[in-house]
């Protein structure tokens, strides 16, 4: 039950209320967590691109024929200029050795290809392609800063004899963009991915080539191939990239796409023992003694290749950190899983072995407050299951201002042992404290007002006050109405999420959080700690971290089974949870000193505090990446491997549903709609907690949210253990 702090009656409605609301904005808590999914979406979508997993083709065009090649192309030069509409080509000095890598820069081996020329002084040009280029900015300026010469090699490394002149246009202006926001320069050299000696080139390519040359670019292929990429050994590499005779060469080679060990060290060897035979090495201009090929940009030219490079960054480091939280998620998943399983298994065979009790039995009667406010559709259930308690009990309806003659029902019921408390509204913890102080007796039970005990409810609730180190019990919260799609993905969620999480929490003596529900409390325990606290959204939350600050043992009855209503609607359901989220983060700030303290608090602070903040809120708000990653991995690749690995996720999240509801003794029915629950309901739950951080972190405050109630949680039929209604961990309200 929630019940709403007090508030003026409600103004009036404006007129033109509907066309007023028809204007309204998006609300800002719906609108940044959009805007951030958008933003995430668009940084992985752009860092797919630049690493060629989106709009590249990996197609390689078979041989075809060349009789449509001009005669002198074929026979001509590695330096081919068609720029003029003549096809000409031109042959390097004697002695003149271009050195020319294709395919980068890459982190690792650019850099060392970079420094074997810079110990020798000697020059080269590289074909850089676009993605590379966007990726490492750095090494494309540190090219040109020692003196080489740059030259393109398309965006992403497609054939181009396969692709259309809109898609050679767009490969040539990327890679433009690209380097003239690495190191602000266009160039007018180019190489075709897939290229080889002039004398290859067939009637699929030549047209291309042709139609660059239109463009302005000089096409540059090789004579001498050191086929590098074959990895044949170094010293066959510098066998295959010296020319004949002392002629002049374009030698290609590779600073990228593989391992480029063998080209380092035969680079090194190579230049040393060619530049004694009296070889230069220079860039193909200086080789050619023409005009540099680079052309400084300046104005929208340079701011546009500066943002392009800048948003690449961005991109590269927002993976990252993507990654990386991935990772933490991982930990924090698996991690709760395997304590849930391991620590649940102890927490069953302790409470369950022959002869286990907390201490003498407990027999004095108790005081149970419920807190109504307008609960007409369900009151009457709720009472009547407290009045057929087999434990002795006082009864205490503390109405909260209802309207809807939530009291006047109680009353008229009048049922033996149960008193009503009228209050102004006020709200829920104002409520309970009302209760408390006109309860008789010294142990308190909790519950809400949309909630149905069993007979043994009460009586199971408060046997652990047998051990007086005991401060404070929670219940086995269930939900009644698990029938629809959306209660029953709440069942799962809270037979798993919930009493298996108080299971492990009980045993580590950190339990967060007594469900509003069903929760029992010693009255020395409550007073101790000031009482219900409004301070936070969570009171429940609020008062469990205060038992616990305070030296008390908090534990999981697991046979006192309460049936409370869930939402029955996905705008109920975002109610709660939004509330439910934002009081906890308000809860774990609160007692944050705690992590400081000595004694119990002390220990609370640095046990249960980092425990339930990283497993009910930092998991939870990194846990989307999961999904994201999981969505990119379809959509781009590897397929397989993507759906593998979530398929093994909801496996081990099967066994520990699996487990969870064999302890609870649940029909194993309701989990064939977990895969469903995994890919819809959570990313609600998702939204729900990025919204709280967003209110938490942007100062907002949220108000009492009262949930419509149906009345569809009646009464336990004789028999009706708890394989016959769904679980609920928290108040439903």
């Amino acid at each position: 039950m929630a019940t709403r702090s007090h508030r003026p009656g409600r103004a009036p409605r404006a007129r033109g209320g509907s066309r007023n609301r028809s204007r309204r904005r998006l609300p800002m808590r719906l609108l940044l967590p959009l805007l951030v999914l958008v933003a995430l979406m668009a940084m992985l979508m752009l860092r797919g691109y630049v690493h060629s997993e989106i709009l590249a083709d990996h197609r390689v065009g078979p041989p075809a024929a060349n009789d449509r090649v001009p005669k002198d192309i074929l026979k001509g030069g590695p330096v081919i200029d068609t720029r003029e509409g003549r096809p000409t080509s031109l042959e390097l000095p004697d002695h003149e050795l271009v050195l020319t890598f294709d395919d980068g820069p890459d982190p690792m081996w650019t850099p060392k290809v970079l420094d074997v020329l810079k110990k020798y002084d000697a020059h080269a040009v590289f074909f850089i392609t676009g993605t590379m280029a966007s990726r490492y900015p750095d090494l494309v300026q540190r090219m040109v800063d020692e003196g080489h010469e740059i030259g393109l090699h398309t965006f992403n490394h497609p054939d181009l004899s396969l692709q259309s002149r809109s898609r050679v246009d767009w490969e040539l202006s990327q890679n433009q963009l690209a380097l003239a926001g690495a190191a602000g320069i266009r160039t007018s050299l180019f190489r075709p991915p897939y290229s080889s000696f002039s004398q290859n080139m067939d009637n699929n390519s030549w047209p291309v080539t042709e139609y660059i040359g239109s463009k302005g670019y000089i096409t540059v292929v090789n004579n001498t191939d050191s086929e590098d990429w074959r990895r044949p050994g170094v010293q066959q590499i510098i066998r295959n990239a010296t020319p004949k005779g002392g002629e002049g060469a374009i030698v290609l080679m590779h600073d990228s796409g593989g391992d480029r060990s063998q080209t380092v060290a035969a680079l090194d060897r190579y230049i040393s023992g060619l530049k004694d035979k009296g070889y230069r090495f220079d860039t193909l201009t200086g080789a050619l003694d023409a005009p540099s090929a680079h052309t400084t940009v300046a104005g929208l030219e340079s701011l546009k290749g500066e943002a392009w490079v800048f948003l690449v960054q961005a991109s590269e480091k927002t993976t990252d950190v993507l990654v990386a939280g991935l990772a933490v998620v991982g930990v924090l998943v698996f991690g709760r899983l395997g304590l849930m399983l391991i620590l649940s298994v102890a927490h069953a065979r302790r409470v369950r072995r022959r002869g286990f009790r907390w201490g003498e039995p407990v027999t004095e009667p108790v005081s149970v407050l419920v807190p109504a406010y307008n609960e007409a559709k369900c009151i009457e259930q709720t009472v009547r299951s407290l009045v057929a308690s087999d434990h002795p009990i006082e009864v205490l309806v503390i109405d909260d201002g209802s309207s809807d003659g939530t009291a006047r029902i109680v009353e008229n019921l009048d049922l033996p042992g149960v008193r009503v408390v009228r209050q102004l509204n006020a709200g829920k913890p104002a409520a309970l404290n009302r209760g408390i102080a006109n309860a008789r007796y010294d142990l308190i039970v909790m519950m809400d007002g949309d909630t149905v005990f069993e007979p043994t409810t009460v009586r199971e609730l408060v046997q652990p006050f047998g051990d007086p180190r005991v401060g404070a019990v929670a219940g086995n919260a269930k939900v009644g109405n698990r029938n629809s799609l959306i209660g029953a993905w709440q069942h799962i969620e809270y037979v798993m999420g919930f009493n298996l999480d108080r299971r492990m929490y009980d045993v580590l003596r950190c339990m967060p959080t007594i469900p509003g529900a069903v929760g029992a409390f010693r009255r020395s325990a409550l007073e101790r700690v000031g009482g219900m606290s409004d301070d936070t959204l969570a009171e429940d939350t609020d008062i469990t971290m205060a038992m616990h600050r305070d030296g008390w043992h908090v534990v999981y009855a697991e046979k006192a089974v309460a049936w409370t209503e869930a939402p029955e609607s996905v705008q109920q359901l975002w109610s709660q949870r939004y509330r439910w989220s934002y009081g906890t983060m308000q809860a774990i700030w609160k007692h944050r000193r705690s992590v400081v303290d000595r004694g119990h608090s002390g220990r609370f602070g640095r046990v249960g505090l980092p425990l339930v903040s990283m497993f009910m809120v930092v998991a939870p708000l990194l846990a989307p990446l999961i999904d994201v990653f999981l969505l990119y991995g379809l959509v781009f690749g590897p397929t397989e491997k993507t759906i593998g690995a979530w398929l093994g996720v909801l496996a081990v999240q099967g066994v520990c549903a699996a487990y969870a509801f064999h302890l609870d003794k649940e029909r194993m029915t309701h989990l064939i709609s977990l895969p469903l629950q995994q890919l819809l309901y959570r990313q609600l739950m998702y939204v729900v907690l990025l919204q709280s951080w967003i209110t938490a972190l942007t100062g907002g405050r949220l108000r009492w949210q009262k949930l419509r109630r149906t009345g569809a949680v009646g009464l336990p039929g004789p028999g009706s253990g708890t394989s016959e209604q769904p679980v609920g961990g928290r108040s439903a309200g």
